[in-house]
């Protein structure tokens, strides 16, 4: 087969996302807070955690701890314990109690609303940061890649990378910018429901036709 041209392949991109968009109209994010910094508290947990049990845990936590403030004058040892059930708990504890001061400390109690600064907040790379910017302010500053957008920009030859930074990119040329923010949840409703890691369903895949990967996974 030719190897695609990059116009062919914006063009591909587009037929996707308007394929996706018509089966996942409601693809949006999964966490429920939407308040900047509990989001960003949420996104820290959701590490190599489900959303649901991100989300239960949440829910009690915030009860506990009402502010930014609250969280940087936690305990790290009662903190760690609040939030043990969704793994790798200490890491994160410190990570959210890190960024709350930081908060405090350089942004005048509000989570920063540029990638630049953002990024300084411990615990925050670029993952995080794009969907705290995009759901909670609403600010496309990138493309979030998380396990199911970088299996999918694979399967589907949108990029060749394997670093989540490059495969970013990679999108970002690709993918018009005012839809940054919902293609990642787009293909993550996708991932999950259809283009699964084991067993993909191909035959009731609705871009199955747009797919260099259809049938050979």
């Amino acid at each position: 087969m030719p190897r695609e041209s990059k116009a062919d392949l914006k063009k591909r991109t587009g037929k996707i996302i308007t394929a996706l968009k018509k089966a996942y109209p409601d693809a949006d994010c999964a966490l429920e807070p939407r308040q900047p910094f509990r989001l960003l508290v949420a996104v820290i947990l959701s590490a190599q955690c489900t959303d649901q049990r991100v989300n239960m845990v949440c829910r009690e936590l915030f009860k506990k701890y009402k502010t930014v403030a609250d969280f940087a004058q936690a305990k790290l040892p009662d903190l760690a314990q609040d939030i043990r059930s969704t793994g790798f708990f200490r890491n994160k504890a410190k990570s959210i109690k890190g960024a709350a001061q930081k908060i405090l400390d350089d942004f005048g109690g509000r989570v920063p609303q540029t990638m630049d600064e953002i990024l300084t907040l411990p615990g925050v790379a670029r993952k995080t940061a794009n969907c705290v910017l995009g759901t909670a302010y609403g600010i496309a500053a990138g493309i979030v890649v998380d396990t199911h957008v970088k299996r999918l920009s694979s399967r589907l030859g949108l990029s060749a990378n394997t670093d989540p930074v490059k495969i970013e990119r990679d999108l970002m040329e690709l993918v018009p910018q005012d839809v940054w923010i919902k293609f990642s949840f787009l293909l993550i409703d996708h991932g999950r429901g259809v283009c699964t890691a084991r067993k993909p369903d191909c035959p009731g895949c609705p871009v199955n036709n747009l797919c260099p990967s259809a049938g050979k996974v």
